[in-house]
């Protein structure tokens, strides 16, 4: 499926083999109780199937930030039960990620066995990717498998320093995911295009530049849009802009027009007067947005050309809501272009992949979030690989013809 040059679990013979799993166990949390088991749902393959062909599964992950310190309430043991409902298998819990404590429990590891480690950030040593660390992690294990794309942006000794001293592959999401975003941006089907939403210009800069580079088709929603509007001489009420983006918003405006990307802009808004729950909403053109009002969603004018740019497209990216989805009515615009590119995704016509942040909620909001062709939960490193960013966890699984350190 990928040409990305890393090795997987097909290289790979787990049988008596201690492996250490770096996932990502960074699940939401409410009241004691998971509020989402996307994450763990999704890593379960990778280690159903190492377990299975009789590998010793050592799981290390961080969960939310301690600050390099043991936090009980950041415990991963509550989380590791989780795991093992949702893998139907057995797994043991270890409360430290190093020494005596997490030596013995891989010791008494059988083929087969799975378990979790303590919380990698209950340790300093994790964030700062410090050598000792990553030393003393890839003492207990013969190989190492990343299956945390959601934390290879992060140059952690689990993540990043631990793949310098044990030979590497990437687990099956990790495969996944890579295959996925190769699809979408790297050797895409063409026509391709990307719908990106959000607040601020200012924080999807680099996006934007890059997605210029990348595809054929720019749409921008979201609060953003208002900027762009504005920098174009439109009047846009009260409604959220940044008054400091508006060169730069020109800036990419010529930018896009020069290397011939179709930069799609919204052309009528649903405005509000207030920013609430039945606040009076009118559907006017971008040319007349009233003073006193806010753009709060695209109007159906928008909607419909959303829809036949898609129409046009073979393959989709898409990062965030085109408006204030998560307080009707001001969720139609993303519920609409959602739903048409779910339709043309089931019908065969457009790959689609999405993902970061308010994506993922907004495509749930939408009854989408499975008709896509890839959802990506991974937040800061889905945008920083549609950023062209290098990934500290991607690169050293990209260094395949490297031999690893001596411990």
């Amino acid at each position: 499926m990928t040409t990305l040059s890393f090795k997987t679990l097909d290289s790979l013979d787990p049988r008596g083999k201690k492996i250490l799993l770096r996932a990502d166990l960074n699940v939401p949390v409410r009241d004691g109780a998971i509020t989402d088991l996307t994450r763990i749902e999704r890593l379960a393959p990778t280690i159903r199937e190492l377990a299975d062909k009789g590998g010793r599964v050592i799981v290390v992950s961080h969960f939310d930030r301690p600050k390099g310190k043991p936090v009980p309430e950041m415990s991963l043991a509550p989380i590791s039960e989780a795991l093992a409902k949702s893998l139907g298998h057995s797994v043991t819990f270890a409360p430290d990620c190093l020494g005596d404590v997490a030596a013995k429990a891989v010791a008494a590891m059988a083929d087969g066995d799975v378990v979790v480690l303590e919380n990698t950030r209950f340790y300093p040593g994790e964030e700062k990717n410090d050598p000792d660390m990553s030393k003393a992690l890839a003492s207990l294990a013969d190989v190492y498998v990343n299956d945390a794309f959601s934390a290879a942006h992060r140059a952690h000794a689990s993540t990043e320093g631990v793949a310098h001293y044990l030979p590497s592959f990437a687990g099956r999401l990790m495969e996944i995911e890579l295959g996925a975003l190769e699809t979408a941006l790297e050797a895409p089907e063409r026509p391709v295009g990307a719908i990106i939403g959000g607040a601020k210009v200012s924080t999807k800069l680099d996006l934007l530049n890059n997605m210029i580079e990348k595809v054929d088709v720019l749409a921008v929603g979201g609060a953003m849009a208002n900027t762009f509007l504005a920098a174009q001489g439109l009047s846009v009420g009260k409604s959220l802009k940044e008054e400091e983006m508006l060169d730069t918003a020109k800036a990419i405006l010529t930018k896009a027009r020069e290397r011939g990307c179709d930069l799609v802009l919204p052309v009528d808004v649903v405005v509000a007067s207030e920013f609430m729950a039945g606040a009076p909403t009118k559907i006017v053109p971008v040319t007349a947005i009233p003073e006193g009002w806010m753009a709060l969603d695209v109007g159906p004018e928008t909607i419909a050309l959303l829809k036949s740019k898609l129409a046009s497209l073979k393959t989709l990216v898409w990062n965030g809501p085109l408006g204030v989805f998560e307080l009707p009515p001001f969720d139609e615009g993303t519920n609409a272009v959602a739903q048409e590119a779910a339709r043309l995704t089931k019908e065969g016509k457009l790959k689609t992949v999405a993902g970061g942040g308010d994506t993922v909620s907004a495509l749930r909001h939408a009854h989408v979030l499975h008709e896509m062709s890839y959802v990506s939960t991974a937040g800061g490193a889905f945008l920083e690989w549609l950023e062209g960013k290098i990934l500290p966890g991607i690169q050293m699984l990209r260094a395949i013809g490297q031999e690893a350190a001596p411990l």
